[in-house]
């Protein structure tokens, strides 16, 4: 199971995966497919979230996950096939894929408010991961100025994602 959209949400990876490192030799369709695996990897995050949590302020939060990064996949989707372009696997992607699967397997023998505070610290630490994959090296490389534009806004949102799960940890108990 994975996780939806706009490089936000649920694994600490990119980073440590050498993202950055990368970079340089990126194509707009491996970067494409990294913030598009991203996404995904979040809306599965915010999905399990959705069916194992009973607080209103987790699942409100996930809610928001799986809506804003489908809505982000679903454009990079259409710009992609709009441009012609076919999204393309790389190690990277199947790094984050890796870890994210890992990951939900292990929240998922979690219960209650452990689940609920592991979700948040990952999604605060997944979001930290792919903000500054984004602002560092994914527009910064991304060729195409639909794409950039794309990512840009991503980033916005994203940005905004992490303040709130960051707000959410901070008050959890």
């Amino acid at each position: 199971m994975l996780k939806a959209l706009g490089i936000a949400a649920a694994l600490a990876l990119a980073a440590p995966l050498g993202v950055q490192a990368q970079a340089p030799s990126l194509s707009d369709a491996q970067i494409a497919h990294i913030a598009y695996t991203a996404g995904v990897i979040d809306v599965a995050a915010g999905k399990q979230a959705l069916a194992k949590s009973h607080d209103k302020a987790v699942r409100g939060f996930a809610e928001e996950m799986v809506r804003d990064h489908t809505a982000v996949n679903n454009q990079a989707l259409a710009l992609v096939k709009k441009l012609g372009v076919t999204p393309q696997d790389n190690t990277t992607s199947q790094a984050l894929n890796k870890d994210a699967e890992t990951k939900l397997k292990a929240f998922a023998a979690l219960d209650g408010p452990a689940f609920d505070k592991a979700y948040l610290a990952n999604e605060v630490a997944f979001h930290k991961t792919v903000n500054g994959a984004l602002s560092m090296t994914l527009i910064p490389d991304a060729k195409n100025a639909e794409l950039k534009s794309l990512l840009q806004t991503g980033l916005k949102l994203f940005t905004e994602h992490q303040t709130h799960a960051e707000q959410l940890l901070a008050n959890y108990h």
